[in-house]
């Protein structure tokens, strides 16, 4: 206390991740992977939609899932965006699977172990897409900008 008031310093408030305090942190975090689910189901199906319609967007579900997450956290976490673009690659072979199975065997096994032999675009898509979901699960940089 100093003049009868009481003194905080920089080091008693410091926040984690841009802004985020640690009590808001767990409660964000798990909202983000609760909107990482349920966009990447939304993405999925809208995969299967625009493939009806004559396109292939293997992009989207995980890009989705990505924008989502990183959205509903709001600020920047590394280990959180690392999670997601796991979660993405994974939801884009999954996707790619119920897609365009092997029909030398149709199981999901098969098609893990075998991804290196599917077409040059899909691994180039699943690649971008992971790369999407990675640096928007990121989440909005808190910091000012000098304008």
């Amino acid at each position: 206390m100093i003049n009868g008031h009481i003194t905080v310093t920089r080091r008693q408030i410091k926040s984690t991740d841009n802004g985020m305090r640690e009590s808001n942190r767990k409660p964000r975090i798990a909202l983000g992977f609760a909107a990482a689910a349920i966009a990447g189901c939304v993405g999925y199906f809208a995969f299967f939609w625009i493939t009806r319609q004559g396109f292939y967007a293997l992009i989207l579900p995980p890009a989705l899932l990505g924008l989502a997450a990183g959205y509903a956290v709001g600020a920047r976490s590394q280990i959180f965006a690392i999670a997601c673009g796991a979660a993405g690659l994974a939801l884009g072979i999954f996707t790619e699977w119920r897609f365009a199975p092997f029909k030398a065997d149709g199981s999901l096994v098969y098609f893990v172990t075998h991804i290196h032999e599917t077409k040059q675009l899909t691994q180039i898509l699943l690649a971008v897409g992971t790369v999407i979901c990675y640096r928007m699960a990121l989440g909005m940089d808190q910091r000012p900008s000098n304008s």
